[in-house]
């Protein structure tokens, strides 16, 4: 048997049947170790083709993931989480990757849906049976630590990874978190591990990013600058990578656009896959476009462009800047782009209404704006009803 899925699930009834579906003409077998459903994700999981378990919660996803590791048969593992799916274009690739006599793990770039920050991350779930390779970490459960001790004593082994999206990631998306509570379990799961690894790089990046992004500052950075003083030469780049760009965030909020503009540098700086910079690029184009650098704004945003093309968000902030330029021609092409990207893009609709209008074009603006406010009422309808009796007060009817 080569390729096992290995999952850990609990109450994932609504998204598993996606997940499974796939993978399940990739894979040899699946197994699914339930923590605890009260729905029917494991009569899910049986009705199609997985090897369904039981274990009991006990807040630690690393003891979950090691127990699901005990029933899998085949050579490789492939983990995902029930609100992952795999890329099926990636399959010739991740065939061919695992078919090398040396690799002992391939890491994965996964695609977070929907997220305007930071939209790709390389993750480690692609890897070799072998009876060391274990999790570690209660929260952000990895077997990143247990690779680093083996490759010590069997330096033979090699890391490897697929450089296109291999896995859709759709849980942290506003209205997943919001309804299953996930950034205070994550909170509650990481402070117990800094608790006892205070100088841990990895966990300050992780918990300090976690509280930046609910407002707590100073204690986001502070974890965060903890991190740089404590990493070490042999500290993975894309954990110096998050310390830095996630420093970029905070300051950016404080608002200190200068350090953040140095942290933001410093991310980019990190030699790891290019399109993992994407939000450091794009965050550092939003700060120089706010302290009026419209040249070097602009040359950020396409530079995100030239690393994924298919960026809306991108497309879009190059737009504000070129319009911000006098560039109104080159913005409604940069607005156009992103549209086509994202029909719901209703900013995208709004900007370019205002540059046709600019322009004198006033057939396009109204069009453009009456889109806008359709989109807005269904997505922010406050937003929705000022712009109306924005364009109202102007004289016009929409």
């Amino acid at each position: 048997m080569k390729l096992s899925l290995c999952m850990i699930v609990k109450d994932e009834e609504a998204v598993l049947p996606q997940c499974l579906q796939s993978v399940k003409d990739v894979v040899d077998e699946m197994v699914v170790l339930d923590t605890g459903s009260t729905d029917r994700t494991p009569e899910i999981a049986a009705e199609l083709g997985a090897k369904v378990y039981q274990f009991e919660w006990c807040h630690d996803f690393s003891a979950a993931r090691n127990e699901a590791l005990k029933y899998v048969q085949g050579e490789w593992i492939l983990v995902l989480d029930a609100d992952e799916v795999l890329n099926l274009e990636i399959v010739p690739q991740l065939q061919q990757a695992i078919a090398l006599n040396n690799h002992l793990v391939i890491n994965l770039v996964r695609q977070e849906v929907g997220a305007s920050q930071s939209p790709y991350s390389l993750v480690s779930r692609l890897f070799r049976h072998h009876p060391e390779v274990r999790f570690s970490r209660p929260y952000h459960a990895m077997v990143d630590d247990s690779v680093a001790q083996l490759l010590q004593k069997e330096p033979q082994w090699q890391i490897g990874y697929l450089p296109e999206v291999a896995i859709l990631h759709y849980g942290y998306q506003p209205g997943a978190i919001a309804a299953r509570d996930k950034f205070a379990k994550a909170q509650a799961a990481m402070e117990g591990f800094l608790a006892t690894h205070p100088t841990d790089p990895y966990v300050c990046s992780k918990l300090g990013a976690l509280y930046v992004q609910t407002g707590q500052l100073a204690k986001g950075i502070e974890l965060l600058e903890r991190g740089l003083l404590e990493a070490q030469p042999q500290t993975d780049a894309s954990v110096l990578y998050e310390l830095h760009y996630h420093l970029g965030n905070a300051y950016t909020r404080l608002p200190k656009l200068k350090p953040a503009a140095e942290h933001y540098q410093a991310a980019i700086q990190q030699p790891i896959l290019t399109k993992l910079k994407l939000g450091a690029y794009n965050n550092l184009g939003n700060l120089l476009m706010a302290v009026g650098d419209l040249t070097n704004a602009k040359t950020a945003y396409e530079t995100t462009l030239q690393i994924e093309p298919s960026f809306a968000v991108g497309s879009y902030n190059l737009g504000m800047t070129l319009k911000a330029m006098g560039r109104f021609d080159q913005a409604i092409a940069a607005y156009q782009n992103a549209i086509e990207l994202n029909p719901d893009y209703a900013e995208a609709y709004q900007n370019l209404g205002v540059t046709w209008l600019k322009m004198g074009n006033v057939l396009e603006s109204l069009a453009a704006f009456r889109k806008a406010i359709a989109l807005h009422q269904s997505q922010n309808p406050t937003e929705a009803e000022r712009l109306r009796q924005g364009l109202q007060e102007m004289g016009f009817q929409v």
